[in-house]
Order: structure tokens, then C-alpha cells, then sequence
């Protein structure tokens, strides 16, 4: 329970800490230029992605829009940049935490993040989570 409490405290200062997106920055043109499809997604290095799995729902269309509203698979919800543009913060009433992530990679072809979870079944193992999207 004590790293649940963690999670929910560094998540929310990443949150409240994130700078307002820069409109004129790669990053953002990149995220925001294109409907991006689910390629893979995987937790503890196995697909999750199918009935039944805990990114079922990630799984499809993804699109960032320049005012900071997306869609995320099922989810609807909002989205921002934080720490100079090398996190990505989802928030969605469909989520039971905002989903703060690690872009590990941002190009025309390519978007990569990952992220821990908490594990609701292990308290002490969190879930390791990678998500990689094409366009579409």
C-alpha cells in the first residue's frame, strides 16, 4: 500500500509540476500531426492487448489534439507534456489514476512511452508497462 501511496503522490506532482505544452515544439507537432494506431502493447514484456488484457482498451486509434483533449483507444480524456517534453501525462474519467509516462521514442513513424502501474494483485511488483503506436 505504501508504494500505491507513492505512485499517487509522484504522479501528482508530475502532474501539478508539468509546464503548459509549447504549441511551436517538435514534440508537440509530431504528437498532435497525426492519428496514431496501437502497434504493441505490453505489460511485463507480454501482450496485453487482447480480451481480457489490462491495455485491452488502449487498443486502436489515438489521436492528440492541439488543445490538450484525446482519444485513447476506448478512453476519452485530456493529455499535456510534462518535464521539458520527456513525459506524457493521460488523464481520463475511464482511468482510475492519471497515466504518466516515459516518451522513449517521438519521430513521424514512431511513438514509444512507458510507465509503471500499480499491480492490484502485488502492492510490492509493479506492472511494467510499454505501449508503441505507428501512424495510421
Amino acid at each position: 500500500m505504501k508504494n500505491f501511496a507513492l505512485f499517487l503522490l509522484i504522479t501528482g506532482f508530475i502532474y501539478l509540476a508539468s509546464c503548459e505544452k509549447n504549441k511551436d515544439s517538435e514534440n508537440f507537432k509530431e504528437i498532435t500531426g497525426t492519428t496514431w494506431r496501437s502497434d504493441s502493447l505490453l505489460v511485463n514484456g507480454v501482450d496485453a492487448s487482447g480480451i481480457g488484457g489490462l491495455l485491452e482498451d488502449f487498443k486502436g486509434d489515438v489521436n492528440f489534439n492541439e488543445d490538450g483533449t484525446g482519444t485513447f483507444g476506448k478512453y476519452e480524456g485530456k493529455w499535456m507534456f510534462a518535464l521539458n517534453e520527456t513525459q506524457l501525462i493521460i488523464t481520463s474519467d475511464s482511468l482510475p489514476l492519471p497515466l504518466s509516462a516515459n516518451i522513449k521514442e517521438l519521430t513521424k513513424t514512431s511513438l514509444k512511452i512507458t510507465t509503471i502501474f500499480p499491480n492490484p494483485l502485488n502492492q510490492t511488483s509493479p506492472l511494467n508497462i510499454r505501449m508503441t503506436f505507428k501512424p495510421k
